[in-house]
């Protein structure tokens, strides 16, 4: 149907006279729209829960600029943007190095910069926030006689918990990599969130990363050996040798029976590294580690380099594990021969190995944070660690007694500390499927 001008001169008289005449004014229209049910779209957003970042520093690639700028910027999840749906309110820093964004950040963002641990949280005695991330990891801190550097994570979390005292109250607390480099200080905090009764999360971002292929071995797997190769030298030896922890440990813990501990532990460095690998470990040999698994392990390393390793290694690094079940678990740091993480394990009653590549995309971006990130909102959300912190436990101790070992000349070291039994959680969380949206 179409209108003339005259038509449409007509219908908009009435239209007008209508308006002008009709007890239901335009006013009185806007007031009862106004009255009405909001749309769903229309409701004020829900509040989310609040976080607290508590650094060392937060600069360019650092920790904490890959794991609390996840919570600012969002990240990629399966080939698609995603914002954590939680608020970081507050950001401590105990360094600010030249290079410091921390400052800028915040301001950016409409975060609020604290001067101290307790600011972060609320107060010394009002705790505000509903999850806390303690990333501890780069800044100048002293090293010490053993190569470790002496982050203060756990002096960190002691100012934390001093708001959870005095508050009354708790809530959820990650702490990135291992929880000290003392393993008794490691201890001590594991202890403390059991005491307040509040969720603990901790550990390195291999357990959750890729793994080509996608390797999970069920709960129970009879596992006799397992082996991590890898390489870096462009820092100290502890720094990677904890992730290498972390990815030994995050298959072994599926053995039978789950984890139950550690025998003994033993640092080798230079040629004690060749001498100590054998075509096969003999039942009840200890301090020695299998070529076989190590080759299996190579052979998923899309950056093993040619020639013999005894060869192309300056600078061979061991930790080997002895389980309290008899199982061995081996670490190796070979610099000049790889530049990623491998593991290959050794399955009672089978001749095959299986192996996996733990996928680790390159900075800037260092992907292998998302996946980290999204185990930390599952815990933040309910509570629960995804995964025992009893791993991180036994990893950070693990590793702390190896460097002793280490500047022992390789000395053997059982202690009851090794003692640290857990099962595995079903999933292990680690992220399936492609990288990004283009695969």
């Amino acid at each position: 149907m179409t209108y003339s001008r005259r038509d449409f001169l007509s219908t908009s008289s009435l239209a007008a006279l209508a308006t002008a005449t009709s007890p239901f004014s335009l006013a009185r229209f806007k007031s009862a729209r106004a009255e009405e049910p909001t749309e769903p779209s229309a409701r004020p957003i829900a509040k989310r829960p609040r976080v607290a970042a508590i650094n060392s520093i937060y600069r360019y690639k650092s920790h904490a600029y890959h794991i609390a700028g996840r919570f600012i910027h969002g990240y990629q999840r399966e080939g698609a943007h995603h914002q954590p749906p939680f608020q970081l309110a507050r950001m401590y820093n105990d360094q600010y190095p030249k290079d410091d964004m921390g400052r800028e950040t915040c301001h950016r963002h409409g975060i609020e910069l604290s001067d101290t641990v307790a600011e972060a949280l609320g107060g010394k005695a009002t705790l505000d926030v509903d999850a806390v991330l303690l990333i501890c990891e780069h800044g100048d801190y002293p090293l010490n006689e053993f190569g470790q550097i002496l982050y203060p994570r756990y002096e960190l979390f002691e100012q934390i918990v001093e708001v959870f005292r005095a508050s009354g109250r708790s809530v959820p607390v990650f702490v990135d990599k291992h929880l000290s480099y003392d393993h008794q200080l490691a201890a001590k905090m594991v202890a403390t969130a059991r005491e307040l009764d509040f969720g603990l999360m901790a550990g390195s971002s291999l357990p959750v990363t890729w793994r080509r292929p996608e390797l999970e071995p069920p709960l129970d797997t009879p596992f006799t050996e397992g082996l991590v190769l890898y390489g870096y030298d462009r820092s100290i030896a502890e720094i990677y040798l904890f992730h290498a922890l972390e990815a030994l440990e995050c298959m072994l813990e599926r053995r039978k029976g789950g984890e139950t501990g550690v025998k003994s532990v033993i640092g080798l460095r230079g040629d004690d590294v060749w001498k100590a690998g054998v075509e096969l470990p003999e039942a009840g040999q200890t301090g020695h580690w299998s070529w076989p698994l190590a080759k299996a392990a190579a052979e998923r390393s899309p950056s093993y380099n040619i020639g013999d390793p005894r060869e192309n290694v300056l600078d061979p690094i061991a930790i080997l594990i002895e389980y309290a079940d008899g199982t061995r678990g081996t670490v190796l740091n070979l610099p000049e021969q790889l530049a990623d993480f491998n593991f290959a394990g050794r399955i009672r009653g089978r001749d095959a190995i299986v192996s996996t590549d733990f996928e680790l995309p390159a900075p800037p971006g260092a992907r292998f944070f998302d996946p980290l990130v999204a185990n930390i909102e599952k815990f933040f959300q309910n509570g629960r660690a995804p995964y025992p912190v009893e791993r991180t436990l036994l990893t950070s101790t693990v590793l702390d007694l190896a460097l002793h070992s280490l500047a022992d000349g390789g000395k053997p070291i059982a202690d009851p500390a090794l003692d640290i039994s857990y099962q595995a959680p079903a999933d292990s969380g680690f992220f399936r499927g492609p990288l990004t949206a283009e695969e």
